[in-house]
């Protein structure tokens, strides 16, 4: 917490000097989130002189760390999905920082307040896992291929199961809800069995527990453990952009303008923003305009929401050990809520997260997500509440919270959403991702602007070790291809 006070008090400092004008710099990076810092550290170890943006008051994008419980907890990313090859795990490693692995199987209850099968309910989700590994030849919803998927597997290996109708609906609104946060969509209807995304080698949920995610940025920045971070690197936080001016003459400079009114100059711009904020501001952010084709992209590629709830209470009433509780609501539950609360029924689970013994994540996702944003606290803590005690009071005795904290990405002007998915239509735009991270280039054919974040990386979208390559992949075609950093 020291190192990332001393940033904040060294940008005040930045922001107050003389003329922002007077200063030349080879690139300024808008955003200061995984992509971002990469670029800036892998520039700034070059020798470049970096300007570094950021629109809020802090450094991360949708990585947040914040106190919380005794201890931590992400209201961001929350895993390093894989350890090879990771850039996120390496450096992790390389400065010697405890990741501990979180097993995220489930124990299942039901909206009447009985304990599913859990044994089942676990086996059906890693068949979940299993089958999107070997889509159909004709690209179709997810939704609809995995059902189809389970029902087969039930007929086969649970020909009981099948027979209860009401229970298999159960377990697939349950799956569709697991499915939606994975993929931060609204429906697993919404994505397309016909993904370009890769996992990596290694385990899938790696935990920086009380460390925090957020210390990813000061090893980024050269200021983990008092390090002294790059002379040649200057941030300014809460510092928005509005107009990126770039030029086809080789001659002239990008001109970066933000609100406070305020202008920089350099030799080109790395830009990124989230798509959902490109979906939002591209038409008054660019002079020159966007050309077509990354406008296309934009418009086709999906951004989705994933949002936590987190509660902490005095004590941890649940099992030691325990990560993560499922929740399968019935049809009958599902009507009633629906009609008065629907985003409660989007609400498929809770987990403990590894950074505060004493709390509590639970998950939501797509439209259901954009409510809580937009409710009164109190109203969604004694929401919450009554979820916890439907599913969960006949077997535990729940206090009342001492504090709730939620995550609100969607409402976020800066972020404007979780992460990305490939959508249905994505077979329609095979290369969408690479035409968003196509650099706008001058007459001479040099980059003047460039694009970084996760969703311009075309097989680790949604994941932060996807935007940190992104990052180096931006800053490395800025440098000499001898250039090793």
């Amino acid at each position: 917490m020291i190192v990332r006070v001393a940033i904040l008090v060294l940008c005040v400092a930045v922001q107050g000097r003389g003329s922002p004008m007077a200063t030349t710099y080879d690139t300024i990076i808008v955003g200061l989130g995984p992509a971002g810092c990469t670029a800036a550290s892998t520039l700034a170890q070059a020798g470049k002189k970096i300007l570094a943006l950021e629109a809020q008051n802090r450094i991360g994008g949708r990585v947040k760390t914040v106190p919380f419980g005794d201890g931590v907890i992400e209201l961001g990313a929350e895993w390093i999905h894989g350890t090879h090859p990771s850039r996120v795990y390496d450096l992790a490693i390389k400065n010697n920082v405890s990741i501990i692995s979180q097993n995220l199987g489930f124990e299942a209850y039901r909206s009447n307040g009985t304990k599913a099968d859990t044994a089942l309910i676990n086996e059906l989700f890693e068949y979940t896992l299993e089958v999107q590994e070997h889509p159909p030849e004709t690209p179709q919803p997810l939704g609809q291929f995995i059902t189809t998927k389970i029902k087969e597997y039930l007929g086969e290996k649970h020909p009981d199961v099948l027979k209860d109708k009401d229970y298999v609906d159960e377990i697939l609104h349950f799956l569709d809800l697991l499915v939606d946060n994975y993929e931060a969509s609204n429906s697993w209807n919404d994505v397309t069995t016909q993904t370009h995304y890769v996992d990596l080698e290694g385990d899938q949920h790696m935990s920086w527990h009380r460390n925090g995610y957020s210390t990813l940025f000061d090893i980024l920045l050269n200021t983990y453990k008092g390090g002294p971070g790059y002379p040649n690197l200057e941030i300014q936080l809460n510092k928005e952009v509005v107009l990126i001016e770039w030029p086809t003459d080789p001659e002239q400079l990008v001109t970066v303008s933000c609100k406070d009114g305020t202008k920089y100059t350099a030799n080109n711009v790395i830009v990124t923003v989230s798509l959902g904020v490109l979906k939002e501001s591209h038409k008054t952010l660019f002079r020159p305009t966007l050309p077509g084709k990354k406008i296309k992209a934009i418009n086709s590629t999906s951004i989705g929401v994933v949002d936590k709830i987190v509660l902490s209470f005095e004590r941890a009433w649940w099992p030691k050990g325990l990560s993560f509780f499922g929740f399968l609501w019935d049809e009958n539950c599902l009507k009633r809520v629906r009609s008065e609360d629907m985003w409660m029924t989007q609400i498929f689970g809770a987990s403990c997260p590894k950074g505060s013994d004493i709390s509590m994540t639970l998950w939501t996702s797509g439209n259901g997500a954009k409510l809580v944003e937009k409710l009164p606290e109190d109203v969604v803590k004694r929401k919450i509440m009554e979820i916890l005690r439907k599913f969960l009071g006949k077997h535990f005795t729940i206090p009342e919270p001492v504090a709730m904290i939620r995550s609100d990405w969607h409402s976020n002007p800066f972020t404007r959403g979780s992460y990305t998915y490939d959508n249905v239509d994505a077979p329609k735009y095979p290369d969408a991702r690479i035409h968003l991270g196509e650099p706008l280039l001058d007459s001479a054919g040099k980059p003047r602007v460039l694009f970084a974040g996760e969703a311009t990386d075309p097989t680790h979208f949604s994941t932060v070790h996807g935007a940190t390559d992104t990052g180096y992949r931006e800053a490395m075609r800025l440098l000499p291809v001898t250039s090793k950093i």
